[in-house]
Order: structure tokens, then sequence, then C-alpha cells
């Protein structure tokens, strides 16, 4: 058991060291992926143009013909579902109330 704590101390020490710096400019340097964007885009003075042919009319699909014991299936499945939702939340709510 000593031998963990000596080895997990020693970890520890060692990891610290690595991560010191004492330059205190490193941490105040701005650089990021903005900057260097903004400076290759600083000569463009194309504007967005709206492309009517990307715009798509959503329709609803139609309904493709099921049996009454497969809509049965579907709205048992989705009776299952909330069920379970419903218990699950019954049981966070017993754990947020120990």
């Amino acid at each position: 058991m000593k031998f963990r704590i000596a080895l997990t101390a020693a970890a520890t020490i060692a990891l610290a060291a690595c991560g010191s710096t004492e330059d205190a400019s490193t941490e105040a340097e701005a650089d990021t992926v903005e900057i260097a964007a903004d400076e290759a885009l600083a000569d463009i003075d194309a504007e967005p143009v709206e492309d009517p042919a990307a715009t798509i009319e959503e329709t609803a699909p139609e309904p493709e013909g099921m049996s009454p014991s497969e809509e049965a299936q579907i709205q048992e499945a989705g009776d299952n579902a909330a069920d379970t939702a419903a218990a699950a939340m019954d049981a966070m709510a017993e754990d947020i109330g120990n």
C-alpha cells in the first residue's frame, strides 16, 4: 500500500512540474483561428446571394396503406414507450427526493 501511495505522489509531482511556465506573455497571446480567417478574407468584397434552387418545399409524404394490426402494433409500441418514460421520470423524482 505504501508503494502505491509513493508511486502516486511521484507521478503527481512529475506531472505538476511539466506544466509550469514562468513566461506571462505566453498566456496573454490571442492567437486564434478567427484572426487568420479575417486576414484571408480582408480583400473580398462579394456579398452572399440567395439561391432559389436551394429552397425545398416540404410536403408531407402520403401515408402508406397499413393494416389495422400494423396500426395497433405501432400504437402499442408508442404506449409502451410512454409508460417507460413515465416510470423513468418517477424513478428520477424518487432519487431527487432521497
